[in-house]
């Protein structure tokens, strides 16, 4: 994508800019940040304007899905923890509206969900929030790739009042999944678990260009059950494979489709269940799937090992009880000893890339597990169509 980065940005000496974070970081009931993970991701365009002797760098997000002003989802201590780790002061504001910005060199908004305007389902309503964001500076940065693929004021509305620009994260991970969605290199591997038949979208598109698209987590199951398999008590996504019936179709015919042979099953769901390794057409009454058997974890692994370019998106399997996390164990191991492109996207590959010390051998771990899908499955990205040049 022909992006505007912050490299093509005017002289940022003595100029406001106004950046779109990504700081919608897990909070406890006390509001403190249980993980800084993505604060931290922001902090290279962050120095960057630091650096650039950017008169007031004004920085705004989101955080949980707020109804009301909810104390909890403030953010507040997350401005504690930014100052930490810039080692400056970073002002907290909350009725900016009313009371102007202060003028420290940093601040931090209040949690932009707090006004309605942010997510409206009306043009105008974003528009108008979005134009008094803009009135705060001069330049727009969007850092927040994980939130790209939504329309809302701050994505969408604040770059038709003031010239936008994409940050270093946004450039970072726009750029790896261009890579491997534009000229992969081949054999190309995804591998794409979860539960939600919404990701049926993007292996629709990842078929047309992918030499294996292999199936894992409850999704692999789901679509068993499509075959006509009974998969027992395990987990299915009924309403979604009724509502996309007509892509599970397609994707149970792709030749470059894999699904699990075999299945480790448990007769609960609970760390000390009962388990077995069963063939995928044997799956007991009552007892349900919670990861991919060993010869499904071989046949993956090898197709693995010899693809230059791996994508994977969604958890293998319940990698959070011990004795259900080989699948995922095995398979981000192969994905990150591999040489070529590998990317992770999705809150929970993330999280168990992160917990299993491989995310560090990843090309990229991205932010934002649903805009990447979106972007994998050809959608347009409104946050990003903005910002092209």
């Amino acid at each position: 994508m022909n992006l505007k980065t912050l490299k093509d940005a005017p002289k940022l000496a003595g100029k406001k800019v106004l950046v779109r974070v990504d700081f919608n970081v897990p909070l406890d009931d006390k509001g403190n940040v249980k993980s800084d993970k993505r604060i931290k991701f922001a902090l290279p365009t962050i120095q960057y304007l630091l650096d650039q002797k950017a008169k007031q760098i004004i920085l705004m997000s989101h955080v949980g899905r707020p109804k009301v002003n909810e104390p909890n989802l403030k953010t507040d201590k997350i401005a504690v923890r930014l100052s930490e780790l810039l080692k400056m002061p970073v002002a907290k504001v909350d009725d900016w509206g009313e009371k102007g910005i202060p003028s420290d060199q940093v601040v931090l908004l209040e949690n932009l969900r707090f006004n309605k305007g942010e997510k409206s389902k009306v043009e105008a309503e974003r528009d108008t929030f979005g134009k008094q964001l803009a009135s705060l500076a001069d330049v727009y940065v969007n850092d927040a790739f994980s939130n790209s693929h939504r329309a809302h004021a701050s994505m969408t509305s604040v770059p038709k009042y003031i010239p936008g620009f994409a940050g270093f994260g946004v450039e970072k991970e726009v750029a790896a999944l261009a890579a491997a969605l534009e000229k992969p290199e081949h054999p190309m591997v995804a591998v794409i678990g979860g539960l939600k038949a919404d990701k049926l979208g993007a292996i629709v598109n990842l078929m047309k260009m992918a030499d294996s698209v292999l199936v894992a987590g409850a999704l692999s199951f789901s679509l068993l059950k499509s075959k006509g398999l009974d998969m027992g008590a395990s987990k299915i996504d009924d309403e979604g494979l009724e509502e996309m019936k007509d892509v599970v179709a397609k994707v149970l015919k792709a030749k470059n489709v894999v699904l699990p042979v075999d299945a480790v099953v448990a007769d609960k769901f609970a760390e000390d269940a009962e388990s077995k390794v069963v063939s995928v057409d044997k799956i007991p009454a009552g007892w349900m799937a919670l990861d991919l058997g060993p010869k499904t974890i071989k046949d993956y692994v090898a197709r693995i090992k010899e693809a230059k370019t791996v994508l994977w998106f969604g958890p293998i399997g319940v990698f959070e009880f011990k004795k259900f996390a080989t699948g995922t164990e095995t398979i981000a191991k192969a994905i990150a000893a591999g040489k070529g492109l590998k990317i992770v996207g999705g809150g929970d590959s993330a999280s168990a890339a992160e917990k299993l010390g491989v995310a560090k051998d990843m090309t990229l771990v991205s932010t934002g597990g649903g805009a990447s899908l979106e972007m994998i499955e050809g959608k347009e990205m409104p946050g990003l169509k903005v910002l092209m040049k």
